[in-house]
């Protein structure tokens, strides 16, 4: 049994619906001895799957970049989410849906394998939205090298750069960390970061040095409506130093203040007007749902 987990909780394996303390796959599976796999993190706020269109589109780029061969339409994988959320808990007001796709069960060899069917796993859990401590009060977070691999616009089951990353965040006693590549910005360890100077909203460019979130381009949105300029390039770590506001967004997190960076103030130390308004509008779209 899994400690902390509802292991009656029925999830998805290979065309089953099944309690999450059934559900096994072979220790040969590829994404158990290779990373092998690719996954997706979807937000439910009242029973619908906020932005799914765009989560099974990164999906299906993800599945085709490592060439995971698997026949499935966005009507299909909205068919299988639907049956997981129709069997989740439901006094959970707001739930997590994790997909997952590995290469599927073979001998261990590092080519791919023939003929081999691709494990396919989903599963949703109750989240909690960011809180009032972390909306008004605001993050902290370090800068670290980025020393992950090249290819990481993939959502690759490959993470162990991701998790050393936020193991420092934790070992220096802060919420999340900055990573930098050659002097310039990439990103968080699990999620994308926002930098503001005179009222101009920037991010590092959505290639293939940064995953780009589902809410990358959302923000962009609610920036644009908001009147907010936006702008996609290279940001310098001095930028980053001279920011007057900080922000990360990701799916769980939704958009929050860094008001903490290396131990210093992020401009006044307190959430600004930026993240305010774009704070704001995220909120209503979650509520007009």
């Amino acid at each position: 049994m899994i400690s902390g987990v509802d292991n009656d909780s029925i999830v998805y394996l290979n065309g089953e619906y099944l309690r999450l303390a059934d559900a096994k796959v072979s220790v040969l599976d590829r994404g158990f001895v290779f990373g092998d796999g690719i996954y997706e993190v979807v937000p439910v706020y009242k029973g619908v799957p906020f932005r799914m269109h765009q989560h099974i589109a990164r999906l299906q780029r993800s599945l085709q970049s490592v060439r995971i061969h698997l026949e499935y339409t966005e009507a299909q994988w909205q068919t299988l989410v639907e049956g997981v959320l129709a069997r989740a808990d439901d006094s959970a007001s707001n739930l997590m849906v994790y997909l997952q796709v590995t290469r599927g069960v073979a001998k261990r060899d590092h080519a791919f394998p023939a003929a081999v069917e691709p494990t396919v796993f989903c599963m949703a859990s109750p989240f909690a939205r960011p809180g009032k401590a972390q909306r008004e009060e605001g993050l902290a977070a370090i800068s670290v090298p980025d020393t992950r691999w090249l290819l990481c616009h993939i959502k690759s089951i490959s993470l162990l750069g991701n998790v050393l990353a936020k193991q420092a965040a934790v070992d220096a006693g802060v919420d999340e960390v900055l990573q930098f590549r050659e002097g310039y910005l990439t990103e968080g360890s699990s999620c994308n970061i926002w930098v503001v100077k005179n009222g101009v909203l920037m991010a590092p460019e959505a290639n293939h040095l940064i995953l780009e979130g589902i809410r990358y381009r959302f923000l962009a949105e609610l920036a644009r409506n908001a009147g907010i300029p936006f702008e996609a390039r290279p940001v310098s770590a001095e930028e980053v130093n001279n920011a007057d506001e900080l922000m990360l967004t990701s799916a769980t997190k939704e958009v929050l203040p860094i008001v903490r960076y290396n131990g210093n103030p992020v401009g006044t130390g307190k959430p600004g007007p930026v993240y305010a308004l774009l704070r704001a509008s995220y909120d209503r779209v979650i509520e007009s749902l």
